[in-house]
């Protein structure tokens, strides 16, 4: 299944290695993607880029996902991006707080990037 080609797409996780099979992954379905290695660098390159689709890592330094996601929900943005959570982080009131936090997702590593590719597919902005 093909997803809409130049949607832009931005990864944070401070695992290299998962970070690569990320790009790996969403690039194969067409998305134009840049990445951040922590919290603070996700915000930079969203403020910077506007990107459609966000994905969180919630524990990474300089800032967790979590203030990554309210600082993204409280910017003027229109239409909002898609937030969404991939975390470590597995019981429900950690789950709870991303939601809280403006996530429209919180999975569970090793999340299955078929599903996630899905959810997001689903809040799609583009037509």
């Amino acid at each position: 299944m093909r997803y809409p080609i130049s949607t832009r797409l931005l990864l944070a996780d401070d695992d290299p290695n998962i970070l690569t099979a990320y790009v790996l992954f969403f690039a194969s379905h067409g998305y134009d993607i840049r990445t951040a290695g922590d919290g603070a660098g996700a915000l930079e390159e969203y403020r910077a880029w506007l990107p459609a689709v966000v994905v969180l890592d919630i524990q990474m330094p300089s800032m967790d996902g979590w203030a990554v996601a309210r600082e993204i929900r409280h910017q003027q943005s229109d239409p909002f991006p898609v937030l969404v959570a991939i975390s470590a982080l597995s019981s429900p009131s950690e789950q709870a707080e991303s939601i809280k936090s403006g996530f429209d997702h919180h999975f569970v590593k090793p999340a299955d990037l078929r599903v996630v590719l899905a959810a997001i597919a689903h809040h799609s902005h583009t037509p």
